[in-house]
């Protein structure tokens, strides 16, 4: 039993390692907490999140504030300014600094539980998908199956799933189907909606397969597949460092007793410092 324990966590450890390209950066960040503490790594292929981090540390902007997000099976999320003397019932979440940082995507990294990432608003508000100046997450997440990440892929291609279908109708040969599906609408003849339906989504997943479009690589299917994580958040916001010591924290974090807005009902504090710059 002892050989396979051994054999399992080789197992994990070389696949968390599979098809990544990052190069860390010297320092090494400590982010302590009552319920223990998180060793992080940051990489240099995220160089503008990296320097950032690194400034907002020295200058001990971290000290005291709050985890003021967890979910369970998803992430663990601090950094909002407002949180370090908020009272118990106040929202968290909207604070910042005033400037943002650029979105740095770096197609070798993906979302597995550890890896630090820039929170952001939403892209209705941000379509460029820039960082919190502040304000990060660490990933938790879960055991995921193929028909998970599946789904996930079609998750994060939406939006181009949606341009390729207005193109589509918008094109003048298209009309006589466009006209067919807005009049079945409108009648409600669902039978009739359902064929023309199926003819409008073979006809765009034939565009959509032509396209460049996100799809996840082996190596992180394998991952999200063993080790966990969130992938529908992978390509759609920027990953600069990953947890190397401390990932039961997070776990013991992600379960604490928590609020309506997932705020936990103990205020967890967090003290980050540079340990060791190599």
């Amino acid at each position: 039993m002892y050989i396979k324990t051994i054999i399992l966590s080789l197992t994990l450890f070389l696949l968390s390692k599979i098809g990544v390209s990052q190069t860390y950066s010297p320092e090494t960040v400590l982010i302590a907490t009552s319920y223990g503490n998180i060793t992080v790594k940051l990489f240099n292929e995220t160089p503008q999140h990296r320097d950032n981090f690194i400034k907002l540390v020295r200058e001990n902007y971290y000290d005291s504030l709050l985890f003021h997000r967890v979910i369970e099976g998803f992430m663990i999320q601090g950094g909002d300014p407002d949180s370090k003397h908020a009272d118990s019932k106040k929202f968290l979440g909207d604070g910042d600094l005033n400037y943002t940082i650029p979105m740095e995507y770096v197609p070798s990294l993906c979302h597995k539980k550890g890896m630090l990432c820039a929170a952001r608003n939403s892209d209705d508000v941000n379509p460029q998908k820039a960082s919190s100046a502040c304000q990060f997450y660490i990933v938790q997440g879960k055991i995921r199956t193929d028909e998970d990440l599946v789904s996930f892929e079609k998750r994060i291609n939406q939006g181009l799933l949606t341009k390729i279908k207005t193109d589509y109708l918008a094109k003048p040969e298209n009309k006589e189907l466009n006209d067919k599906i807005n009049a079945f609408k409108k009648t409600q003849n669902n039978d009739s909606l359902m064929v023309y339906f199926k003819k409008l989504n073979e006809a765009i997943q034939i565009i959509y397969e032509n396209e460049p479009h996100f799809k996840f690589s082996e190596e992180h299917k394998q991952i999200y597949k063993t080790i966990g994580g969130t992938p529908h958040l992978d390509s759609q916001y920027t990953i600069f460092g990953e947890v190397i010591e401390g990932l039961e924290v997070i776990d013991k974090i992600a379960s604490v007793g928590k609020n309506k807005d997932d705020r936990p009902l103990v205020d967890i504090r967090m003290w980050i410092k540079i340990i060791d710059q190599k």
